[in-house]
């Protein structure tokens, strides 16, 4: 038997009995990283091995790992184990994780695993983003900021590149630009980041957390022994308190980021100016231009945020204003992220599908003047009141569709009994055309038919993508005059 907790990447892990919970890409990547560096690799997975799964467990068994994979294979630990690795989204309760606790075997997540095995003569710093909503987006801006200052960056975690493999990359990378959900952060303890960012904390994963307050505790752990930036939100104050909760590394600053002029230590707007008041020699009295507004693909103020934080972490590293312009000027984000699908009959349609709970479908609304959401789905135990208390003024309707819909529509007859509302159903047959249909039937030339869920996708689809995806396609087939 040997203790994990001495070993690195440089080490031989032999005689170390691991188990790796969960065949999804991060636990592949655990285990096939364990099992290269000698460790006894035992992977358990309820699900079948099917498709891709399949061809991952066939290349883990040929490199040494036993795979006890279907269901019921998780109800029991091992005997000999010397750690598990979990893969995110397992919560502590679950059987394995707490048969490990109360033998007292170390619980990793594969971010824990991954910061014990950056290379102790290169150590790529990680700059790191948690938060609600944005995360990805952020870190891809800030991927592209570095990467426009000449260095060699991988955006990777809960996007990108799974974080062991980033770090067992043969060839060093000089900085990562790291996600992290609140289920990663929950296993992590050892991990410390030269700066990060937490954009903002509002309801999501109540099905998983048993409060607010406990979700947010775990989106603090990012900022726990921050060398040079602990990056907050000036207009979510839970953000600035789990700075000062935060034990850093001495001289670390607070950075806050703001819609507003910014303070003295903070980035900002100054009018259309993406501006830097806190990595410039005289930032009492200056601040450096980093782009406009009319730069960036889209004005929508989460968008704006998320740039700001992007820019924050990349200046706290020391990437020049230049090239935080470039990055931002060329940045397009992903699909389904506020994307324009243009417009039929004088309404805009856009299909922010990625909106998958209350906070991020209000940032999405509120990027509109006039506005029906299309909404529903799995709403994972969050409330909508706050939601439609800020938008109501902004709502000509709202179609809902989805196993959770009934919350979304108890909401609106509180806040917003005037505002009409057609429910399509869960019903995943011809889900979509039913949707566009009603829409098109509340909207008025220059509305905005905007997709923005608040919900979960996996009641009806695949993922947020497939959803976003058939939301287009409808639209398209209206714009063809099919539906």
């Amino acid at each position: 038997m040997r203790d994990p907790h001495a070993l690195g990447r440089t080490d031989s892990w032999e005689g170390v009995r691991a188990v790796v919970a969960g065949l999804g890409v991060s636990g592949f990547a655990a285990a096939d990283n364990l099992t290269h560096l000698g460790a006894s690799v035992t992977v358990l997975d309820d699900a079948e091995a099917e498709g891709e799964r399949a061809e991952k467990a066939t290349l883990l068994e040929i490199l040494g790992a036993t795979l006890r994979l279907g269901p019921g294979s998780t109800a029991e630990l091992p005997e000999d184990v010397d750690v598990v690795v979990t893969s995110p989204g397992w919560q502590p309760d679950a059987p394995l994780l707490a048969a490990a606790g109360a033998r007292g075997v170390p619980v990793w997540g594969e971010v824990e695993l991954a910061w014990r095995l950056r290379h102790p003569d290169n150590p790529a710093p990680w700059l790191a983003v948690t938060g609600t909503n944005g995360k990805t987006t952020t870190v891809q801006m800030l991927d592209a900021m570095l990467r426009a200052a000449g260095l060699r960056s991988q955006a990777c975690g809960n996007v990108g590149l799974p974080i062991v493999e980033a770090v067992m990359d043969p060839t060093p990378h000089d900085v990562l630009a790291v996600e992290l959900s609140s289920f990663q952060l929950h296993y992590t303890s050892s991990m410390q980041c030269e700066s990060a960012a937490v954009l903002n904390v509002a309801e999501d994963h109540l099905d998983w957390y048993s409060s607010l307050e406990e979700y947010a505790a775990d989106k603090g752990r990012i900022y726990q022994d921050v060398e040079r930036a602990c990056v907050y939100n000036v207009a979510d104050p839970v953000t600035e308190q789990l700075v000062r909760d935060a034990d850093v590394v001495e001289g670390a600053r607070a950075i806050g980021f703001t819609l507003g002029v910014p303070g003295v230590g903070m980035v900002g707007l100054v009018d259309d100016v993406l501006a830097d008041r806190a990595f410039v020699e005289e930032r009492r009295t200056s601040a450096a231009e980093l782009c406009t507004v009319g730069d960036l693909a889209s004005d929508a103020p989460h968008f704006i945020a998320n740039a700001l934080a992007a820019a924050a972490l990349a200046r706290a590293h020391g990437v020049p204003p230049v090239a935080v312009r470039q990055a931002l000027r060329e940045f397009r984000p992903d699909g389904h992220r506020i994307a324009d699908l243009g417009q039929v009959g004088g309404v805009g349609w856009v299909d922010d599908s990625k909106a998958t709970n209350p906070h991020a479908a209000k940032a999405s609304l509120l990027a509109y003047e006039s506005v029906v959401w299309v909404a529903g789905g799995l709403a994972k135990g969050a409330s909508f009141d706050d939601l439609v208390e800020a938008a109501r003024s902004r709502l000509r309707g709202a179609v809902l569709l989805g196993r959770d819909r009934d919350v979304i529509a108890a909401a609106l007859r509180r806040h917003a009994p005037d505002v009409p509302v057609i429910d399509v159903g869960d019903d995943e047959t011809g889900a979509m055309d039913r949707v566009v249909r009603a829409a098109a039937d509340l909207a008025q030339p220059g509305d905005t038919v905007l997709l923005a869920p608040g919900c979960a996708s996996m009641d009806m689809f695949a993922n947020y993508g497939a959803r976003g995806d058939a939301f287009a396609e409808a639209v398209d087939r209206r714009r063809r005059g099919s539906t």
